[in-house]
């Protein structure tokens, strides 16, 4: 059953590398998440959201007042706001993977020391699974932080030429 071979697999993978795994794990599903769901928005909703805006602005009479400056400036301000939206927890789950890498090797290294001041430094055997215990966690980490800060500098790309392409839409007539 490679279902079942899969599953132990995993499980043998985080007893390897140790706790700190099962974090990683979660704060990189936690950032997947959002990636996925700004994917999501861009796609389905937004979409709508700049339509909304550009109606909003050409349903006006009036688009060269102070007031139709400030309505536009709110307008471009709304649109970009949702854009933006999780994009600085999205970089903070990122920023936070290689830190919980970096937990891991600490952790890994004192099982290591404490091997070390058991069996005395001559087993090597011994000390591998510490040694184990401290990489693994720590390519865990930069894997996760590393795909995830790849998206989330396209996202904060699209968002920005996003809200630039839809400000440029409103457009503002002079008398």
């Amino acid at each position: 059953m490679p279902e079942l071979e899969a599953v132990g697999a995993v499980r043998d993978f985080l007893e390897t590398g140790g706790d700190v795994l099962l974090y990683i794990g979660v704060t990189t599903l936690a950032m997947w998440t959002l990636i996925l769901e700004r994917f999501w928005y861009f796609r389905r909703i937004h979409p709508g959201e700049a339509s909304r805006a550009l109606k909003t602005w050409n349903g006006r009479r009036d688009r060269s007042s102070w007031n139709a400056h400030q309505i536009r400036r709110l307008l471009v301000s709304d649109v970009q706001t949702k854009l933006d939206k999780g994009l600085i927890m999205i970089k903070t789950l990122v920023a936070l993977c290689p830190l919980l890498g970096l937990l891991g090797t600490v952790t890994g290294m004192i099982e290591v020391f404490d091997v070390m001041a058991i069996a005395g430094s001559g087993n090597a055997r011994a000390m591998a699974s510490g040694v184990q215990k401290a990489t693994i966690p720590t390519m865990a980490g930069m894997v996760a932080a590393l795909s995830g800060l790849m998206l989330s500098i396209q996202i904060e790309r699209f968002a920005r030429a996003e809200g630039e392409r839809v400000a440029d839409q409103l457009t503002i007539h002079h008398e």
